[in-house]
């Protein structure tokens, strides 16, 4: 098993974990996936999700702040949706999908941390 499967496999063992994927937000396309299904097309999560990044990215150089973005939070109904850049790996995020009914949020956030840390290929 390839590290980045192994990665993913570990981001799915998070608790309330729906699914995971690894993106290139250059380009849209993610790099490897788990999990997700019928209730969460994760290549159109990935694709949708860059443009979020893209957006922040253009909003903090119109602002002229010199900063980077750890992670992006979106709340829905029943589910979190964490993205998260990789410090180590310039152009890609994590982007994972959470149950709001099961996960535990901070210790998610912490987990995907330890995760990119891990992270090599």
């Amino acid at each position: 098993m390839s590290q980045l499967e192994e990665s993913l496999k570990e981001a799915m063992a998070i608790t309330g974990a729906v699914g995971v994927a690894l993106v290139d937000y250059g380009s849209g396309m993610t790099l490897g996936t788990a999990g997700g299904g019928a209730g969460l097309d994760l290549e159109v999560a990935a694709a949708g999700n860059t443009e979020v990044i893209r957006a922040k990215m253009a909003t903090m150089n119109a602002l002229q702040l010199n900063d980077r973005i750890e992670d992006v939070l979106i709340t829905l109904g029943g589910q979190y949706h964490l993205i998260r850049l990789l410090a180590k790996h310039d152009g890609l995020f994590m982007y994972l999908a959470l149950s709001r009914e099961t996960a535990n949020l901070a210790m998610a956030r912490r987990q995907l941390q330890t995760i990119e840390e891990n992270l090599s290929f």
